[in-house]
Parts: C-alpha cells; structure tokens; sequence
C-alpha cells in the first residue's frame, strides 16, 4: 500500500512540476505578446492573464495538499515503525531478499 502511495505521491510531486513549467511558459508567452495592438488581442491577453492567475492559485493549493499529505504518510509509517519494530525489520528484510532474488536472476 505504501508503495502505492508513493507512485501516486511521485505522479503529482511531477504533475505539480510540469505545471509549474507550463505557467512560466504562459507567462512568458504574455510579456512577449505585450506590444501586440488590437482590442481583440488586448481581450485575449486579459481573459488568458485571469486564467493564468487562477492557474497558479489552484497549483499552489494542489502542492500543499501534497505536501500534506506526503508529511501525514510519513508520519503514519513512523508511527507504525515505532509501534511494530521487528514487524517492520522483518517487512524490510522480505522486500530485500525479494530484490536480491529479482535482481540476481538477470
């Protein structure tokens, strides 16, 4: 289950990552289009200017509920390890003989 949850933690921390790339990307795409005239322009830089900014705010959001919940998985799995210690030794020596298997047959 931990392990789960650890892809799927590594899948946002990425998805939060690349959304910060295509916000700095949008951004620069506005101060480029700056001294672009028209009426029909300038409204679709205001329109994409209010988007972008609802963007950010919602990505921020989403990076702290991340992280939240990162920091409450680990504080769960300590709490575990503290409560269970040889029930966790021997968790760990299991998934580290199932590596030594798997990798020793290649």
């Amino acid at each position: 289950m931990s392990e789960v949850t650890d892809l799927s933690n590594a899948n946002k921390q990425k998805l939060v990552s690349d959304m910060k790339v295509v916000v700095a990307d949008a951004e620069e795409i506005l101060r480029a289009t700056a001294g672009v005239a028209g009426e029909k322009m300038g409204d679709l830089r205001e329109r994409f200017g209010e988007r972008l900014r609802d963007a950010r705010i919602r990505l921020a959001d989403a990076e702290a509920a991340l992280v939240d919940r990162t920091k409450a998985a680990a504080r769960a799995t300590d709490d575990y390890v503290h409560e269970n210690p040889w029930r966790a030794v021997g968790l760990a020596a299991a998934v580290g003989l199932l590596l030594g298997v798997i990798i020793g047959r290649r």
